[in-house]
């Protein structure tokens, strides 16, 4: 099946800490201090890799670690830098916050490596902090702590025209013919399981790219089926090329399989008004001649007021694909030409420098609760769900490891006594 979708853990290296010695040569019977420094910790990097088109090695592997740091020596000698750990992803990946589900990293037109998590800070050694009143100094500075976090990986195709339509319309016949894509044909009502990606190649330098988005089935925006994984498909298409069974050779009702789906594509969120969208009305070759201007009529009576054009054609003998593929093309031509890009929405350098940013405990009197505030805890706030049990888990770790809990008991803090922070309030109860 079509991996579009990993979820991983990344961790960057820690920094390497700073070294305690001395000078100790013969005749030197007071050496000064000679701790080197620590290593840099080894960043996770992304890049794209052109040749990859699924994320189907995320799913063998989900943890990925750069390397450490190495401890500073003796003799000022400066610890070794970890490895760096570079990631391949392919075109189209967008990388999301697992927890919050927030886009942290869109990499569809980023041409260079991009640094995702950074190494943690070497150390100090304590030679830097020999003073005139301190020239024997037996402590260094701690190298920086890696930052790890889940993430999501989810593959959206990029592709100039999204293929939509229910099963068995006959998409994969069509994208055969247009394009030099080879896709399985056969009467499955389950239907393609990945996107089939092809190039329309209509001469003298012009064509597009062509993906054809898996049969989307009514209650797809729900997460019907496997609706939602393929409704990602067309959120980057430029222009939809919907294709209706026009001979309702199963049954179906043309106009309303053209409702149905536009109806899901609505709900997950597409504005299908401002996405250009063409009508191919399929089968024609099986329709008598009066059929099809019956069928037609009503199609088009439907669909031209929305000023969506409906184009009949044969995926089997041809009829009307030229006709279809150059007016695509045509839109194509007025239309913005760089690729969609989603704009980030989390920081995962939130999570660095939380141990330096000052916090303060106190109690309120007049409304007899425990107050916490200061700019670590707005920012803790920031980025955690505290509705999810697991981000409410992280909230308490949070507490406790800043020394937060230490501080309410040492002000008195008993259970069922209330914490205020920013807005929210909580019992407390010692756990």
């Amino acid at each position: 099946m079509f991996a579009d979708r990993a979820k991983i853990y990344v961790r960057s290296g820690k920094g390497g800490d700073g070294h305690v010695s001395f000078r100790r040569e013969l005749y030197v019977p007071d050496g000064g201090p000679d701790g080197g420094d620590g290593g840099r910790g080894g960043d996770v990097i992304f890049v794209v890799d052109e040749g990859l088109n699924t994320l189907v090695d995320f799913r063998n592997c989900r943890k990925y670690k750069a390397g450490d740091g190495e401890e500073g020596g003796k003799r000022r000698c400066h610890g070794a830098d970890g490895d760096d750990i570079i990631l391949k992803v392919p075109p189209g990946t967008v990388i999301k916050d697992a927890e919050s589900g927030k886009v942290i990293l869109d990499m569809s037109n980023k041409k260079e490596p991009v640094v995702f998590l950074k190494g943690g800070r070497g150390g100090k050694g304590n030679m830097h902090y020999a003073t005139a009143t301190m020239q024997a100094p037996k402590y260094a500075q701690p190298g920086q702590d890696a930052k790890e976090l889940w993430i999501t990986l989810e593959l959206k195709v990029i592709a100039d025209v999204g293929l939509v339509g229910f099963p068995n319309v006959g998409k994969s016949t069509f994208l055969s013919r247009v394009t030099n894509a080879r896709p399985k044909i056969a009467n499955y009502h389950f239907t393609t399981l990945q996107p089939n990606l092809g190039v329309v190649d209509l001469g003298d330098s012009q064509g597009f790219v062509i993906a054809d988005i898996p049969g989307i089935i009514e209650g797809a925006a729900e997460g019907t089926g496997l609706g939602l994984e393929f409704l990602r498909h067309i959120e980057r298409t430029k222009v939809l090329i919907h294709l209706v069974d026009a001979a309702s050779t199963e049954g179906r009702d043309p106009i309303n399989d053209i409702q149905a789906i536009n109806y899901e594509l609505k709900k997950y969120g597409i504005d299908i008004e401002s996405k250009p969208q063409v009508i191919a009305a399929n089968k024609i070759d099986v329709m008598s001649e009066m059929e099809r201007e019956t069928v037609l009529d009503l199609i088009r009576e439907e669909m031209e007021p929305l000023k969506i054009p409906v184009f009949p054609i044969s995926a089997v003998s041809g009829e009307g694909i030229k006709e279809l593929l150059w007016h695509v093309q045509g839109i194509l031509k007025e239309l913005p030409q760089e690729t969609i890009e989603f704009e980030p929405e989390f920081d995962p350098s939130v999570f660095a420098d939380d141990i330096t940013l000052p916090f303060e405990v106190t109690y309120d009197e007049k409304e007899d609760e425990y107050v916490v505030e200061g700019p670590r805890i707005e920012r803790m706030l920031g980025y955690t769900n505290l509705e999810s049990e697991k981000g409410f888990r992280f909230f308490q770790e949070f507490l406790k490891k800043n020394g937060i809990l230490d501080e309410l008991e040492a002000l008195g803090i008993q259970d069922g006594d209330t914490v205020r922070l920013y807005g929210l309030s909580f019992d407390y109860y010692k756990y």
